[in-house]
């Protein structure tokens, strides 16, 4: 019997513009709904994922760390949480962590950090520069650091502190702090999720990175999208190859516990001290099982390396199946991180491909999203444009 699902609940907040579909169990790159219909996934639990469904290395690590003790609080050393940390560290070049429970938690971090960093140099108002169509999160803090205002809109006053830049225009970063003394911090997304799969040029990181160095800013990369192996390294700024001083991370980082952290280097590793920051489920013993286990089998498997190749398959294999239609505005990203954008808004096309079996997103109205798990094989590349070509230039028609 067909199990009938609401778009909406009448319990919950209304806070998600929901399909009408429940998702039961998932295995490797497909999952399947209430109803037994199959679905590919190239959203990944929007980038969250990384190792699929079900994965027969992952799993009984998470059940063998449940057995034993989920949370304890951080009153007490959490042995696996010094782990992940030595191994994040070591990934970034930088020196220290600090383990939350979102990309959200992660961000307002950051914040907190370029503030103090701020008033430790005597700055009694700091400044950080943000970007224009960034999404950074949506408290209060995160949510004004957002280049978005459809999503700011309802919620002011917002927090003061912010100078908002252009992408890729180091000129208008220059004149937008020129003469400012009370800037502390560049914060920014390598390659912008929500705001439309957005990339930071190479010429521009470093530059930016330059520039932090001579003005004595912090550079605050937020990774929480694109980080963790999803452009073939393990963070997209290493393509530059400069280092932050504050790195955001999360999503991909525990393939599906909830778990965040900020990095950071010599400059601001120490700037929290104890009572200035917290958590009380950020680096539990499940959590940070599931970030050591995530990682080492990234590493055992290759699947750094398999972003690359497969995210370049299928980039290529969209670039010829839509090469010469006017409706594709840019097909961009990098590795298994790709953003389709359209000529006009194309929301339709989410609950379309799902009807069609192959879950995505649209973002920023006009963009494609996909973001599916590292485990993706060409194979399943090939099934994703065999599904979402036919559809988009259906859509364009119409």
């Amino acid at each position: 019997m067909t199990k009938h699902i609401e778009a909406a609940s009448p319990h919950t907040m209304n806070t998600y513009a929901r399909l009408p579909i429940a998702m039961e169990r998932g295995q490797g790159c497909r999952v399947w709904d209430v109803n037994g219909k199959s679905y590919l996934d190239g959203l990944g639990g929007i980038a969250v994922n990384t190792l699929g469904h079900n994965h027969p290395k992952l799993v009984p690590a998470l059940q063998d760390q449940i057995s034993k003790l989920i949370h304890c609080s951080n009153y007490y050393h959490v042995p696996n949480a010094e782990v992940l940390a030595k191994k994040l560290t070591e990934m970034a070049g930088m020196t220290n962590a600090f383990f939350c429970c979102t990309g959200l938690e992660a961000n307002e971090a950051a914040l907190k950090l370029a503030r103090k960093f701020g008033h430790d140099k005597g700055i009694s108002n700091p400044q950080i520069v943000v970007y224009e169509k960034a999404f950074h999160g949506r408290s209060i803090a995160t949510l004004s650091a957002t280049g978005n205002p459809k999503v700011q809109k309802g919620f002011e006053p917002l927090v003061e502190g912010f100078i908002r830049v252009p992408l890729n225009d180091i000129d208008a970063l220059k004149k937008a702090t020129e003469g400012n003394p009370n800037v502390v911090a560049v914060f920014f997304e390598t390659i912008q999720g929500e705001g439309g799969v957005n990339p930071m040029r190479i010429d521009y990181l470093k530059q930016v990175r330059q520039l932090c160095d001579e003005r004595d800013w912090l550079m605050m990369i937020d990774e929480v999208q694109c980080g963790m192996g999803r452009t073939g390294k393990w963070f997209a700024h290493q393509w530059a190859g400069i280092v932050p001083d504050v790195m955001p991370l999360a999503k991909g980082l525990g393939s599906g516990m909830p778990i965040g952290a900020v990095v950071a280097g010599p400059k601001a590793a120490n700037i929290f001290q104890p009572g200035n920051h917290g958590t009380t489920f950020g680096g539990n013993p499940l959590a940070m099982r599931a970030g050591v286990e995530t990682i080492r089998i990234m590493e055992e498997d290759g699947l750094m390396e398999n972003a690359a190749k497969v995210g370049a398959h299928l980039k290529a294999a969209l670039e010829k199946a839509l090469a010469g239609n006017p409706g594709v505005k840019e097909i961009r990203g990098q590795g298994l991180m790709l953003g389709i954008e359209l000529t006009k808004p194309c929301g339709v096309l989410t609950e379309r491909a799902a009807e069609a079996g192959l879950l995505l997103s649209v973002t920023a109205d006009s963009v494609i999203r996909l973001v599916p798990p590292l485990i993706l094989t060409e194979a399943e590349a090939d099934e994703i444009v065999s599904i979402l070509v036919p559809l988009i230039k259906t859509f364009l028609q119409e």
